[in-house]
């Protein structure tokens, strides 16, 4: 059947096709690829070591409303969810790189259960298509091992969208309802973990829904009870931390809304073309090995006559719009980061099932041969950044100089005494993961901030002995004053990769 004859009939979900062998399929092979080295490779800096440092400091300090970098530190840029997931793994499985990446293989896998779903939907004799073409995906694939918040948002975007999908074509009403609300707690949770960017998808709902059903056909999709549960699952803690925190709304607002989208304060490739850099090298290549497939789609989607075409909406130009309507807004955007892609590969992903369904056939020995070398390729690159890529930004490589070069059982903590101003720069620059391998609460100081010799001085009473860590171009001369103010035993240790250390005990 062509894939432009694709209508609310064909989406009724078929369980004679649906076999139960596809779905222990589709388990088997996220858990390979979810698993497989998982936690071999250390943490790299920053992003990594952030996330994770904050959730060993609701670990510690049983405050799992603000997250935080040190007891000096909060950090309210992203909400609790990816933090409390990283927490909830490492109080059951230890303090260890492999239970910080277990929910990123666990993320993976249910973003491939969900996608199994959405498959026998939309293609009940091959519902394992879907998830195959993303899990094989290079970029998935990769991302399932970095620590962020973005594989949790697509797993939460995805489950929204399969509420969409179900409610959008099924003709039973009471059906339909259930799927709605499965729809808003699916947003709920994607807003409880990034914000405002968990609703892009929303953006390609509400003009599908309008050309189909007109604008009085949204109210089927906004209910009452759903909105109410998300503002439940989305809004609560916002609201709790409004309330406690001074200046916090304006800082949710300016900081995390207004700059992230109109400015390049965050210095995240702004500029007119700053989404050809980082966003068109993350779908060449994270589409790898689909490219002859996704080359049909963009060709027959470029025809002039598709887009002119009369009759009611498919779902291929509902896939279409869950792909370029957010891909627009990210671009417009002057916050721009790699993984905001990741959660664009999921409608990808069904748009090239859609396309690889009469091609694709895992009972072809040939077809079999060549899944099973790919999915080699992409164990073996995984295996490699975890055994052979010796980055500078590992952060277990760093624990094990410091280890080397220090008498850690001497001191409680580490503070990073940096030459800036800027808290952005401390954020990026301190290598948080240390807490994980070291065991010591890490403190980021911007000396040239108008309260750094404060900062420096109460992290250190706080702490009572500490590793002073000194930026090489700010000298150790710079923190003499400070260190007056605070006097102590101080102890010269040499340098560490440029850095100067001091031992300070109070």
């Amino acid at each position: 059947m062509p894939n432009d004859r694709i209508t609310q009939h064909h989406l009724r979900p078929d369980t004679t096709h649906a076999t139960r062998w596809s779905l222990l399929f589709v388990i088997a092979f996220g858990l390979l690829l979810g698993f497989a080295f998982q936690g071999t490779r250390g943490l790299w800096s920053p992003d990594e070591g952030r996330y994770t440092v904050a959730a060993l400091q609701m670990l510690d300090t049983g405050n799992y409303l603000a997250p935080a970098y040190s007891p000096d530190e909060v950090n309210f840029s992203k909400p609790p969810t990816t933090y409390w997931v990283i927490a909830a793994s490492m109080k059951v499985f230890g303090r260890n790189t492999w239970a910080v990446r277990i929910p990123y293989a666990l993320a993976f896998l249910l973003t491939l259960l969900v996608l199994h779903a959405m498959g026998r939907r939309l293609m009940p004799e091959k519902p394992w298509l879907p998830s195959v073409v993303y899990g094989c995906a290079a970029a998935p694939f990769l991302a399932g091992n970095i620590v962020s918040t973005d594989a949790f948002l697509t797993l939460c975007e995805a489950l929204a969208m399969l509420g969409f999908l179900c409610a959008a074509f099924d003709e039973n009403e009471r059906g339909r309802k259930r799927y709605v609300m499965l729809m808003w707690l699916g947003w709920g949770l994607a807003f409880l973990t990034k914000g405002p960017p968990g609703l892009m998808p929303l953006l390609a709902v509400i003009p599908f829904i309008v050309r189909r059903d007109g604008w009085r056909g949204l109210g089927r999709f906004f209910p009452l009870g759903g909105i109410v549960l998300f503002l439940l699952v989305g809004l609560s803690w916002y609201l709790v931390v409004v309330l406690r925190y001074a200046g916090l709304l304006d800082y949710f607002l300016h900081q995390e809304v207004y700059n992230r989208v109109f400015t390049a304060a965050h210095k995240r490739n702004a500029g007119w073309f700053g989404w050809i850099k980082i966003y068109l090298p993350v779908l060449a290549i994270g589409l790898l090995p689909w490219w002859p497939a996704m080359g049909r789609v963009i060709r027959r989607w470029a025809s002039a006559e598709r887009w002119s075409a009369k009759g009611s909406p498919n779902v291929e130009l509902f896939l279409a719009l869950w792909f370029l309507v957010p891909f627009v807004v990210f671009c417009l955007v002057q916050s721009r980061l790699p993984l905001y892609m990741l959660p664009l590969f999921v409608p990808l992903a069904l748009l090239l099932a859609l396309e690889l369904r009469d091609r694709f056939d895992l009972r072809q020995r040939k077809q079999q041969l060549l899944l099973a070398a790919w999915v080699v390729v992409l164990l073996a690159a995984k295996g490699i950044a975890a055994y052979d890529w010796h980055s500078v930004n590992d952060n277990r490589q760093a624990a094990a100089e410091l280890r080397a070069a220090t008498p850690v059982e001497r001191y409680q903590a580490i503070v990073f005494v940096e030459n800036t101003a800027v808290g952005y720069t401390i954020e990026e620059a301190t290598p948080w993961g240390l807490r994980l391998y070291l065991g010591k609460v890490i403190y980021g100081i911007p000396w040239l901030a108008p309260h750094g010799g404060e900062a420096l001085c109460h992290a250190l009473h706080n702490e009572g002995r500490a590793l002073v860590v000194i930026d090489p171009d700010l000298g150790p001369k710079a923190i003499e004053p400070a260190l007056a103010q605070c006097p102590g035993k101080v102890t010269e240790l040499g340098t560490w990769r440029k850095d100067v250390l001091k031992l300070v005990e109070l």
